[in-house]
């Protein structure tokens, strides 16, 4: 039997969940809801359905779950309306930009006995995935240190930065919840550094540009991330885990894999130019894993608790660096 959805938000991630839908014969797309009705009938020419209003989805006996690709500041009040209508939820990355907002949420979907999966794409990357699988096998050992590289070709638009919720929320939220999924322990600590080294206007935004941030768990394991808006060579996005026993890595994607050599010296194909491309894959695997847990019943993951820790971690991060010392959580 098809699990059937409805799509809210008809926008650019919302066309790639909707590709995955089309592609999967255990879903059904049978309605999408868009505050532009053009972008809507845009997406049901290619993917089907039909476009009903958010109350006629939640009313409907035709939607067994819902994913939500809106705006971050609607995300809350619809996985609260939805689930009070019985819906299984896929929410994109943060719940809110609020802690305590999002434990509000939270409390309405474990009343409801809802289903919640929050969109952390990258657990889902076939090359994280792969290195996950490594440090459960054992081959590296114990978990000791982390690095994660993430950084972006160029600064986003500054009307976008003033409503993101800050570097933190928006970009290294990915990177706190790839630290938690990675060490397999919750965070004890956070010492974080930002500053404007880019762009002179993400200052005035009230944002930084360039972030670097020390996790550690209460046995001592530690990650370090580094963040940037800006990257001339492309989308950087590598991990290294180092363990008792070794170190597993994984490097940045390429357009193509290749390497060409010649009288002039080594040369390869520039990296992916942002994540739409880099983790087409991965948003692809997340949906997939959506359907396949809805239909044999299994636990979602990421979760909310997931999506609140993440979000805890980013608010630890931002007081550190304000008040110059290390966050206790």
């Amino acid at each position: 039997m098809s699990i059937r959805f409805a799509l809210l938000g008809a926008g650019r991630i919302g066309r790639v969940h909707a590709q995955t839908l089309a592609s999967n014969s255990q879903a059904q797309l049978i309605a999408v809801a868009d505050f532009s009705a053009t972008t809507a009938q845009q997406l049901i020419a290619d993917f089907g359905g039909q476009v009903r209003s958010i109350e006629a989805i939640a009313a409907a006996d035709d939607i067994d779950a819902v994913l939500i690709c809106t705006p971050t500041n609607t995300h809350a009040d619809l996985i609260e309306k939805f689930a009070r209508a019985g819906k299984a939820i896929f929410c994109e990355k943060p719940i809110d930009l609020s802690s305590e907002r999002v434990k509000a949420c939270l409390k309405v979907v474990e009343s409801t006995n809802t289903q919640l999966m929050v969109g952390f794409n990258r657990r889902f990357d076939p090359h994280f995935a792969a290195l996950k699988q490594v440090i459960d096998s054992g081959q590296i050992g114990e978990v000791e240190m982390i690095n994660i590289i993430s950084r972006d070709p160029g600064v986003p638009p500054i009307d976008y930065v003033k409503v993101s919720g800050g570097i933190f929320k928006d970009m290294t939220i990915h990177d706190f919840d790839m630290a938690r999924y990675l060490l397999s322990e919750e965070i004890s600590t956070v010492m974080a550094s930002a500053s404007v080294l880019i762009d002179p206007a993400m200052e005035a935004a009230g944002d930084f540009d360039s972030a670097n941030i020390i996790l550690t768990t209460a046995s001592g394991k530690q990650c370090a991330i580094s963040n940037s808006r800006r990257a001339a060579y492309g989308y950087d996005q590598r991990i290294e885990v180092h363990g008792s026993l070794g170190m597993v890595s994984a490097d940045n994607l390429r357009e193509a894999n290749i390497e060409v050599a010649t009288a002039n010296g080594y040369t390869k194909p520039p990296l992916h130019d942002f994540f739409m491309t880099r983790y087409t894959a991965a948003y692809a695997a997340e949906i997939e894993a959506f359907i396949t847990a809805l239909s044999t019943e299994s636990k979602l993951e990421p979760s909310g608790t997931d999506g609140l820790q993440a979000l805890a971690i980013a608010e630890a991060a931002m007081a550190s660096v304000t008040q110059g010392q290390a966050i206790q959580l």
